[in-house]
């Protein structure tokens, strides 16, 4: 396991998709804060309950995209054929499917920390042009730090499921995309009952904001939403694993 873990962490950081993946949250990240925080009413944003509108999109940008990291892992091999040397040298699927989930979600960690970096240097910024205190205590940002990068290494492990049941790049890709910034929106809208239980709002959750959070929307508590994510998280991977032992990637 240990030896193939550390092929799947060099594949990761030595893989110029991992990087193209990184500098797109990075720009994406850079445009939404920028909207939400010249865009919102300095009346509005003085309020503390809607400060999360803008440091919230850290969770659920990094979500995303380490949800992207671990389906881009197993579907870019499957895309290219490179799987196929893989399965020669470890035969044990299981195994392979473990290792990248666990390097993921590794991964997943590190986009969490940068995406919710990112979003309190440019938030910190806009607000202190407008003369906007931010209310938003200690204690907040570092659940929103420990819970974001938390949430992202679980997104991710979900994502390296969803990759292995799919197994297609563009299908795997356009679920986690439509999933995570259509769907969700929907329930968040319409069932937020429902909604609050959705991978990415227990992202929020866990986290301790979600943009899409207020009077509706109302967040399950952190232990639910770390619980539900790895609930989410074990089932895709149980069925990630059952497809790949089933089909023929050849």
């Amino acid at each position: 396991m240990i030896a193939q873990l550390l092929s799947e962490l060099l594949k990761q950081r030595t893989t110029r998709t991992t990087w193209a993946l990184l500098i797109w949250m990075l720009a994406l990240i850079t445009l939404i804060v920028l909207l939400h925080s010249f865009g919102l009413s300095v009346s509005s944003l003085r309020v503390a309950a809607n400060q999360p509108k803008v440091y919230g999109w850290g969770t659920s940008i990094g979500a995303l995209f380490a949800a992207l990291l671990g389906a881009l892992a197993i579907t870019s091999e499957i895309r290219t054929g490179t799987i196929r040397p893989t399965l020669l040298a470890v035969p044990n699927r299981t195994l392979v499917i473990e290792a990248k989930m666990i390097a993921a979600a590794i991964g997943g960690v590190g986009i969490g920390l940068v995406a919710e970096a990112l979003v309190c240097v440019i938030a910190g910024a806009a607000f202190a042009v407008r003369g906007i205190h931010v209310a938003i205590t200690p204690g907040h940002f570092a659940q929103m730090f420990a819970g974001g990068a938390a949430a992202a290494a679980l997104c991710a492990a979900i994502g390296t499921g969803v990759g292995a049941l799919i197994r297609s790049q563009v299908g795997a890709v356009t679920a986690l995309c439509v999933w995570l910034l259509l769907v969700e929106s929907v329930l968040a809208g319409e069932l937020p009952s429902v909604g609050r239980f959705a991978p990415g709002a227990s992202a929020g959750a866990l986290a301790g904001m979600l943009p899409s959070a207020g009077s509706s929307l109302q967040l399950a508590t952190p232990a639910a939403g770390a619980l539900l994510l790895v609930a989410y998280a074990a089932v895709a991977l149980g069925a990630g694993a059952l497809a790949i032992e089933k089909r023929d990637l050849g």
